[in-house]
């Protein structure tokens, strides 16, 4: 029926006779288990005029047909006579319209149930059972009536499939099919809403804006209406781009299905020390958002090599349990020497596909990928790491926008506008303590080689700073070479020019991530870095930083505050004067030094 009347037997198609026999055949199938009699047969048939021979006519047809029937292997009569007329039984037998019907049904009942994906799949093989213009080419009224109501069925079902895909996520593959069903039918209201959105939600505003406009024009033109409401209201939200206003609206894309990522790197080995810090990530977890600050985020940062991620991935791990709905992790790469910082887009693509997002459905426009993640993560409670941040750009998007989750970030920089629009913690990490840098030795090197020469020991955690990546390159160093004794490395590092080529091995290399911040330095602020190195204080002022510069006093202390927030210098204290005090890391003014020109004179102490 979904197509011009045929018939089969298995795969073989039945031949049926001329138009009368094809009118009759409709007629019963459209009553199909229902009575049908004589006389309502010869009215539909012969338009209300039927000649005298109708009856036997009808008779001729039915018998026509039976023995079509028959021929094709059916035991049983399909048209069965039945006072005052004929029924079609379809026992046994299968009818495409009553298969289209208990699809539809069926994956409205899974839509209803929470599983859209399945319902989808229901819809797309009901329309499939589609091959044309239902009972095509009977010119009896009573089937063509029945004919428009298929294909209205089938255009609610079209509408049902696709807004299902739409709340799905699959915006581009939908822009071509509903372009082409807008186009057959310019005045269902209910395709061009769902044209407009997977247009806009495809990031293609402009595209979706004109679709309303080439709607009005039909209407006004065809039916000297305006718009309906619901399409101009979808219109002024989207020329606003009003998610609130989209979603009250039930714009809103589905959910995805129930996917919980783990994404957190392995746990630190041999971390050590840190026990505050800790303390105060864990305070901060434990108390509910305060005000109309929704997001609970915690802001580590610190000089390079200080041990910001792996403070932030050890924290994690002691706290994952509580956080049943997933950890998303990002390295955002702002001071990766290989590759260019991480764009929010990518890591909303990853994070999305790890929530349960095939990649088709993911829109390609920021703000829409942004909205897309932000409701898949409403209502659960997620862990979100976000490591070595460049800018509090790159991850505006990526926060979300519930209180249930918890945000952990890291980066040299200071993120000014975290610290402005979130109630964010920030912890400003220093060196490690000796006896912290040593424990670290330990369960890297093993605790004989250790205790064996505890000055030893003590002696190394110093001269690699107490850093903590200098003091795992030593371990790494001292277990790569069980030769060595721990005073054989302190002898080699003790030598102040190739201490830094001692502890640049492998993936932790120090000169290099001392060199990628560095780069960040503009040439005159670096030249005059390089001649604070040069003074013989261990700390100074801004007065003794404008000697040694050649700057005046308040652009000294703007320089000075500068390299502060680069994480070049520490802030150590006051003066007797009431100035602040500044200084280098151990490690960081090696570094500083090998910047300067050979041939320049220490500055003279400031004194």
């Amino acid at each position: 029926m979904l197509s011009p009347l045929e018939v089969y037997a298995g795969s073989r198609r039945l031949p049926i006779g001329g138009p009368r026999q094809r009118a009759i055949l409709s007629i019963l199938l459209i009553n199909r288990n229902q009575i049908s009699s004589v006389e309502e047969i010869i009215d539909k048939v012969w338009h209300g005029a039927p000649p005298s021979t109708g009856r036997t006519q009808v008779a001729i047809c039915v018998a026509a047909l039976r023995k079509t029937f028959r021929t094709a292997g059916c035991d049983e009569d399909v048209i069965v006579t039945v006072a005052p007329g004929y029924m079609l039984s379809t026992r046994g037998h299968r009818v495409d319209a009553e298969d289209f019907l208990e699809r539809v049904a069926e994956a409205e009942s899974l839509d209803r149930e929470g599983q859209p994906e399945r319902a989808a799949q229901i819809f797309e093989g009901a329309l499939q059972l589609w091959r044309g213009t239902p009972l095509g080419g009977i010119n009896v009224r009573m089937v063509e009536d029945a004919a428009v109501r298929l294909i209205e069925m089938q255009m609610s079902a079209v509408e049902k499939y696709m807004a299902l895909r739409l709340q799905l996520g699959d915006y581009q593959a939908l822009i071509g099919d509903l372009t082409a069903l807008v186009q057959a039918h310019p005045l269902r209201d209910r395709l061009r809403s769902l044209l407009m959105m997977a247009q806009y939600r495809a990031g293609r505003r402009a595209d979706a804006l004109g679709t309303y406009h080439d709607g009005r024009r039909h209407s006004i033109e065809e039916l000297g209406l305006d718009m309906v409401a619901p399409l101009q209201s979808l219109h002024e939200a989207i020329l606003r781009e009003d998610e609130i206003a989209l979603n009250d609206a039930g714009w809103s894309p589905r959910r995805a299905a129930a996917v919980v990522p783990a994404q957190l790197p392995s746990n630190v080995f041999a971390f050590s020390g840190r026990l505050d810090e800790l303390r105060t990530l864990n305070r901060v977890l434990d108390q509910p958002p305060r005000g109309n600050h929704p997001v609970r985020v915690s802001f580590i940062t610190g000089s390079p090599g200080i041990g910001k991620t792996s403070l932030a991935i050890h924290w994690a791990h002691q706290r994952a349990e509580e956080f049943p709905d997933g950890h998303l992790f990002a390295d955002l790469g702002a001071y990766g020497y290989a590759r260019a910082p991480e764009s929010p887009e990518s890591v909303l693509r990853r994070f999305l596909t790890a929530l349960g997002h095939r990649p088709e459905q993911i829109p390609t426009g920021l703000a829409e990928a942004t909205a897309l993640y932000r409701t898949t993560l409403e209502g659960r409670r997620a862990l979100i790491v976000l490591d070595d941040v460049h800018s509090f750009g790159q991850i505006r998007p990526l926060l979300p926008g519930n209180g249930q989750c918890h945000v952990l970030v890291t980066s040299r920089n200071q993120l000014e506008g975290l610290l402005d629009n979130y109630d964010a913690l920030r912890l400003q990490l220093g060196i490690l303590p000796v006896s912290a840098s040593t424990a670290i030795l330990r369960d890297v090197v093993g605790r004989e080689r250790i205790t064996s020469n505890p000055q030893a020991a003590r002696r190394l955690s110093e001269l690699c700073g107490n850093l903590p990546i200098a003091v795992r390159v030593a371990a790494a160093r001292l277990l790569g070479k069980p030769h060595w004794r721990v005073s054989d490395l302190v002898a080699r590092l003790e030598d102040r020019d190739r201490r830094l080529d001692e502890l640049s091995h492998g993936e932790y290399d120090i000169r290099l991530r001392f060199e990628t911040s560095w780069r960040q330095l503009d040439p005159p602020v670096a030249t005059a870095y390089s001649r604070l190195a040069l003074l013989d204080e261990p700390h100074f002022d801004a007065w003794c930083a404008a000697k040694a510069t050649e700057l005046r006093v308040v652009e000294a202390q703007d320089l000075l505050e500068r390299l502060v927030d680069l994480q070049l210098l520490d802030v150590v204290g006051r003066g007797e004067a009431g100035r602040f005090a500044y200084g280098f890391q151990d490690l960081l003014l090696l570094y500083a030094r090998e910047r300067v020109n050979r041939g320049t004179t220490v500055a003279t102490s400031c004194a």
